[in-house]
């Protein structure tokens, strides 16, 4: 799997082999489609020795609302005759074992874990059967909420904004049966959400094609596929944990501002 990562001040991507705790270093862009590519050096370096950073460095982050089929039955919600769409920025994200700060300017504070999709190069006017030639890969996603923002605004920018507000992470795995990964989102050990990819109203490639015939998706954006049933409140001092099968567990824990 993929990882980006900081080491004597200077930031690089690299291959994780978890079965060694060690990172193989990758020279170049990994976005570069080109004669250019990335490279993987036979430099291997312990995973104890670096600061793993967000997987990747989004222009933004395109969310999806109400895209689980027993998210909207708890929430009361129809199923969307089409994608929702809402945006994060870039500012919002942040890596593994990074803190979330509780905003003072929220009192009911949400987490939404989710299966997140890294794009590899640009896309416009895509239609879902090209959707496969634009991921590099996948990884894991909170997304945090302030609820009672959310309600009160009637558009989600404020409550879905705040810097520290989106985690990603630990890793981007290429390859992934993203239809059918089961997805669990733990708050200080306990599970909060259970449930599978398989439950979502629209499926990833559909969501491409969507999202794309609005905006242009550059290289390193993401797209937050929505969120299973269980979302709840957070509270300052909580752990907070969203592992996903195939790509591993993003932990992040809520701080006072």
């Amino acid at each position: 799997m993929i990882i980006r990562y900081e080491r004597n001040g200077k930031v690089k991507h690299g291959w994780q082999v978890e079965e060694e705790n060690k990172v193989r270093v990758i020279e170049g862009d990994i976005y570069k489609q080109d004669d250019r590519k990335p490279v993987m050096t036979g430099l291997e370096l312990p995973l104890e020795e670096l600061r793993v950073l967000a997987p990747c460095a989004p222009s933004k982050v395109v969310c999806i609302g109400v895209n689980y089929k027993d998210h909207a039955v708890e929430m009361g919600k129809d199923l969307p005759a089409e994608p929702l769409m809402f945006m994060k920025p870039s500012t919002a994200v942040i890596g593994p074992g990074e803190a979330i700060v509780y905003p003072s300017l929220t009192e009911n504070l949400h987490y939404e874990g989710e299966l997140a999709v890294v794009i590899k190069k640009t896309a416009r006017h895509i239609k879902a059967e090209q959707a496969e030639e634009y991921i590099l890969g996948f990884t894991c996603a909170i997304d945090v909420t302030a609820r009672d923002l959310q309600q009160r605004d009637g558009q989600w920018t404020r409550a879905k904004g705040f810097d520290t507000f989106c985690p990603l992470g630990p890793a981007i795995a290429p390859k992934l049966d993203y239809n059918n990964l089961r997805i669990v989102t733990r708050v200080n050990g306990e599970v909060r959400q259970d449930s599978n990819t398989s439950q979502m109203v629209f499926k990833v490639p559909q969501l491409l094609e969507a999202i794309t015939s609005v905006m242009t998706l550059l290289p390193g954006d993401v797209v937050l596929t929505g969120t299973p049933a269980g979302v709840g409140q957070l509270h300052v001092g909580d752990e907070i944990s969203v592992t996903i099968e195939g790509i591993g567990t993003l932990t992040n824990r809520v701080v006072a501002p």
